[in-house]
C-alpha cells in the first residue's frame, strides 16, 4: 500500500517562502518555517492525501493497523520512530541542543533527538553551526551565555547544496540564514534553546531559553569530524537514509522488515506498486507500507529514501 502524505506546517518567526515557492507546498500562510512531511508526533501530524484512507492522519491509520505497516524492524519502538521535515531558514535558527532518549524520557516524557540534515539549498557564505570549535568547560559556557559571546566558540561550517550533517544528542547546533534542509530525526520535539539573538516573538516577548537543562545534556568537547556511513548518507538505530537518483527506471522492494518513506527533492515521475499508481513531483512525500512488495519509479527525479534497518 502506498500513499502521498500532506504535511503539518510550522510558521516560526525565522521561516521564509521557499517551501511554498520551490517545493510546491500548498499553505495559506505566507511564511513556512517547517513542513513535517512524515510525522505522527502530537505537535504536528501528517495526513494521508490519497487512496481509501485519504483524510486520516498517518498516526490514526497506523494505530488501526496495530503498527504493522511500519515493519518488523520497528517493533521495538512501538510507534513511528521517525519524523521527517523540510526546513527553510530565511533567518538563523536559535542555538540549541537536544537530549538523548534517557534524559528526555525521564524529564520530558518523550524520546530524545538524533537527527541528520541534508542541505537542499544554501546562499553564498551561509553557515551551519555544528558543535564547539574547541573543548570548553561548563563554567565558560555559562559565562558566554551571560555575556552573549557564545557564537565565538561554535564550530561554523560554510555549506553547499548536497552537504550532510549527522547530529548526535548533546551536540550544540544552529542552521544559519539562507539554508534549506531536509531533516530526518527521531520522532521528538524536545529542544533546549540556548541563545536566540535577543529576538522577540509576534507579541514582543523574548523567546524562552532553557539553559539549565541544556548544561545537563551538552557535549562540551570539540566537534569531531563529520560522520561517514559508507553506502548510506546516514544510518543509526532510528533511521537509515539513502539518496537515489532516478534517470529512467528505479526498482526497489518494501519487505516486511520496514516501511519506505520517499521525499522527492527534484524532478518528477510516477511510482507503481502492484495496482497502485501515483504521480510524483518535487516536494512530494510518499509512504510505502512494509510488506507492500516490489515497486517501480519511472521518470527523472532525485529523492531521499528513509527506512529502519537492523
Amino acid at each position: 500500500m502506498i500513499f502521498k502524505l500532506i504535511p503539518a506546517y510550522k510558521g516560526y518567526l525565522w521561516g521564509g517562502n521557499k517551501l511554498k515557492k520551490d517545493f510546491n507546498k500548498d499553505c495559506e500562510e505566507n511564511i513556512i518555517a517547517e513542513s513535517w512531511e512524515l510525522s505522527c508526533h502530537k505537535d504536528g501530524q501528517s495526513t494521508i492525501g490519497t487512496g481509501k484512507f485519504k483524510g486520516k492522519t498517518l498516526k490514526n491509520f497506523l494505530e488501526e493497523e496495530n503498527y504493522r505497516p511500519l515493519g518488523e524492524n520497528c517493533v521495538e519502538f512501538s510507534e513511528m520512530p521517525v519524523l521527517i521535515k523540510l526546513i527553510d531558514a530565511n533567518k538563523p535558527l536559535s542555538v540549541q541542543v537536544h537530549p538523548d532518549d534517557h534524559y528526555a524520557k525521564q524529564n520530558e516524557g518523550q524520546s530524545g533527538k538524533t537527527e541528520m540534515w541534508y542541505v537542499l539549498d544554501a546562499e553564498p557564505d551561509s553557515k551551519i553551526y555544528y558543535g564547539f570549535n574547541r573543548n570548553i568547560t561548563k563554567e565558560e559556557f555559562l559565562k558566554r551565555i551571560e555575556d552573549k559571546s557564545i557564537m565565538e566558540v561554535l564550530n561554523a561550517v560554510e555549506v553547499k547544496k548536497g552537504d550532510v550533517f549527522f547530529l548526535e544528542p548533546g551536540t550544540v547546533h544552529a542552521i544559519g540564514a539562507g539554508i534549506v534542509v531536509a531533516e530526518v530525526q527521531e520522532s521528538s520535539n524536545v529542544t533546549y534553546r540556548i541563545y536566540d539573538y535577543d529576538r522577540k516573538d509576534s507579541k514582543g516577548n523574548h523567546r524562552e531559553l532553557h539553559v539549565n537543562k541544556a548544561v545537563e545534556v551538552l557535549n562540551f568537547n570539540k566537534q569531531r569530524d563529520r560522520y561517514r556511513f559508507g553506502e548510506h548518507i546516514a544510518k543509526c538505530k532510528y533511521f537509515t537514509v539513502d539518496e537515489e537518483k532516478v534517470n529512467g527506471v528505479y526498482n526497489d522492494e518494501a519487505t516486511e522488515d520496514t516501511f519506505h518513506s520517499l521525499l522527492i527533492l527534484k524532478g518528477c515521475g510516477k511510482i507503481q506498486c502492484g495496482e497502485e499508481k501515483l504521480e510524483l513531483k518535487k516536494g512530494d512525500s510518499i509512504f510505502i507500507c512494509a510488506g507492500s512488495g516490489k515497486y517501480t519509479i519511472e521518470g527523472r527525479c532525485n529523492l531521499i529514501k528513509t527506512t529502519v534497518e537492523k
